[in-house]
């Protein structure tokens, strides 16, 4: 981060996490809504504390990067949190962020949000905080406050929560690079961005994000959108047609595949002698 806002893609399993290494970024991210619609369910906190820190084992595995993770509203109360930053840390990651939403929470970025109070969201960084296991792990509060409350509470909460003891603020939901200038003057320190596709953020890019003060840059369900656009339209070509040689060309070949995976035929077993 001090050389520049740093660019986080999602990763929802270590083939994609390794891919993400290999093409040169510095970290990457595990959503939790990317991890639940990987397995078939929507993003309403459907996915456990241990499926999580599954996940983020195998993300870091797989890539060797600094992972920032989705802890959602924490699993639960407050001895739920405390639990969750500890077992976030012993899997692996570099950091996470929790939200101000009611359980079950909703996407970020669609309406009809509840939160709980800026006194409720305080107590649970204060206790995040206080259980971490060593000081480089990063706890990143993040506020849907914008959306439900408006700007200046986003900016009260960002500041209540970081004097509670947040290293970083997520403020999500906003909904265009004014919003985004506002919010960070309004809370200084280590911030943030969610740069999604479909929702109320417009497309923005990293270095405009760093240039207004954004320190984290997630791209949580991009490559899984791409991957799920390529799946069913080839699912689509292949029904119709009964055969995949009309869209070879659009695939990862063979080789490729081994050369990431650090794979030769025959190198992970001898034959007795």
């Amino acid at each position: 981060m001090a050389n520049g806002a740093v660019v986080c893609p999602g990763a929802w399993n270590g083939l994609i996490a390794k891919t993400i290494a290999k093409t040169g970024f510095d970290a990457c991210y595990v959503s939790g809504g990317a991890t639940a619609n990987s397995v078939g369910y929507p993003d309403t906190g459907l996915i456990t504390m241990d499926d999580m820190c599954r996940k983020i084992q195998e993300v870091v595995s797989a890539s060797g990067l600094p992972v920032i993770a989705d802890a959602d509203t924490g699993f639960g109360d407050d001895d739920s949190v405390a639990q969750t930053i500890k077992k976030y840390d012993q899997s692996g990651a570099a950091g996470m962020h929790i939200e101000d939403q009611e359980f079950p929470k909703r996407c970020g970025h669609l309406d009809g949000k509840t939160l709980i109070s800026q006194d409720e969201m305080v107590q649970k960084i204060s206790i995040a905080s206080d259980s971490r296991l060593n000081d480089d792990f990063i706890l990143i509060a993040r506020t849907d406050a914008y959306s439900v409350e408006g700007m200046q509470a986003a900016v009260d909460r960002g500041n209540a929560y970081r004097e509670a003891g947040a290293d970083m603020i997520f403020p999500e939901g906003l909904s265009d690079e004014e919003a985004f200038e506002t919010f960070a003057q309004g809370c200084e320190g280590l911030l943030l961005a969610n740069m999604t596709e479909f929702g109320k953020t417009p497309h923005i890019t990293t270095e405009r994000f760093d240039s207004m003060g954004y320190n984290i840059v997630i791209f949580p369900v991009t490559m899984q959108r791409v991957a799920m656009g390529a799946v069913t339209h080839c699912l689509t070509q292949l029904r119709k047609e009964g055969t995949a040689e009309g869209f070879q060309d659009k695939m990862q070949t063979r080789q490729d595949l081994y050369d990431l995976l650090g794979y030769e035929p025959g190198a992970l077993w001898e034959p007795t002698k």
